[in-house]
Order: structure tokens, then sequence, then C-alpha cells
């Protein structure tokens, strides 16, 4: 794994909810830390109701996880752009996050311990 990534199970159980709808809980989510940025949590993708999901066009890479692919959560009211994203084939040094989500904490999304 690249020295400045750490992937580890994040303690407690935590929640992700946006457009006021509970998209998923999981006590089996991954905390990865990558050098100075804040915890991101990757939940697993079977703890999510990914019928509030839709693929997205966007792609980006990174040197260190691979490619990643993003997803619009859909709501009753609005679509939030881009605000999920999965790593579906990462590298090898970080294979942990394969078959995980993380969601943009951007006001629309939250994620939270409960």
């Amino acid at each position: 794994m690249a020295a400045h990534i750490t992937i580890r199970k994040a303690e407690g159980t935590w929640s992700v909810r946006a457009g006021g709808a509970v998209l998923g809980e999981s006590s089996n989510a991954l905390e990865l830390v990558e050098g100075d940025y804040p915890p991101v949590i990757y939940f697993p993708r079977d703890d999510i109701a990914m019928a509030f999901l839709d693929t997205s066009v966007k792609t980006t890479h990174c040197p260190y996880k691979g490619d990643a692919s993003y997803f619009s959560v859909v709501t009753k009211s609005t679509t939030l752009g881009d605000v999920a994203w999965s790593y579906e084939a990462p590298l090898e040094a970080v294979d942990r996050i394969r078959g995980h989500l993380a969601f943009y904490t951007n006001g629309d999304v939250t994620v939270e311990e409960i």
C-alpha cells in the first residue's frame, strides 16, 4: 500500500443520508486515510440502497488507488450529481475498497457515525 494511505475497519455503525433519505447504514464500513486529508468512510455496496444511485459519466484517476467511477444520487426533488464514487478495479495495494462506495459530504450528503 502507498505509505501515505491507511485502510482500516471503521469502528461503530455509519450512516449516509441524502435529500432526506437514508441511503445506507453499515457496521462493516472502512475508513481510508490518505496523507493529510480527512478520513473517508467507504460503505460496502450491499449496505447502500443502490436504487437511489445512477451511474455518472464522470471518472477520475488516482495514481495510488486507480480509476474512480462516479454516481449521482436521485431523490424525489433533485439529482445530486457526482456525489458518490467507487473504485471498481482498485490497485492491488488498496484492494480492500473494492465493492465499496464513498460520498462527498458537501451539505447535501451527510456521513456520520450513529
